[in-house]
């Protein structure tokens, strides 16, 4: 079964709602309560995780399930660069690119990431290692922490992150015991 194709964006728009379809996912699946928090778990780091790593989000997101094992898909559209990128990747269980599959995939994914562009940092009046060491200095830390990415890696099985050209298809896998 398929559900609902949910539309997100960064506003915020959409976000309680696919929490919503993740409930009614586990209720039509007859999960236990243990198995719906994870479910709902899942939903809402992996839309934090886009939201994070991409900056923007017009995304759909759906689930797919059948018996006990479920795949929750979200897919958007960001300007990519080397940053977002390695970002996007180590977040994925394999740390590689799902979409470059076979010689032409492969060879795609590398010019692709060839031609991403680099981060420009240049507006940074001073740089983030040297503030630590400026005395008076409140640290913030602007660095998304992995926090999400942390979440997923232990409750999913697996995560594929897939990027072709400016498209990312994120897909987080959970199969639950009987």
């Amino acid at each position: 079964m398929k559900s609902n194709t949910i539309r997100i964006d960064n506003q915020g728009n959409g976000f309680s709602d696919a929490i919503e379809e993740a409930r009614k996912v586990a209720a039509y699946n007859n999960l236990e309560k243990k198995a719906t928090v994870q479910l709902e778990m899942l939903t809402h780091e992996l839309l934090s995780l886009a939201r994070s790593v991409t900056g923007e989000l017009q995304a759909s997101f759906w689930i797919e399930g059948e018996d006990r094992q479920f795949d929750l898909h979200l897919n958007t559209k960001t300007v990519m660069d080397k940053e977002k990128r390695f970002l996007l990747l180590s977040s994925a269980t394999t740390r590689k690119n799902d979409a470059a599959k076979g010689f032409l995939g492969k060879l795609r994914d590398a010019f692709e990431e060839a031609m991403t562009a680099d981060v420009d940092h240049s507006h940074e009046e001073i740089p983030y290692e040297l503030l630590n060491d400026v005395s008076g200095h409140e640290i913030e830390s602007s660095d998304w922490d992995g926090y999400e990415r942390s979440i997923l890696r232990k409750l999913a099985d697996n995560v594929k992150i897939a990027i072709r050209g400016g498209v990312v298809d994120m897909t987080v896998s959970k199969r639950f015991a009987e």
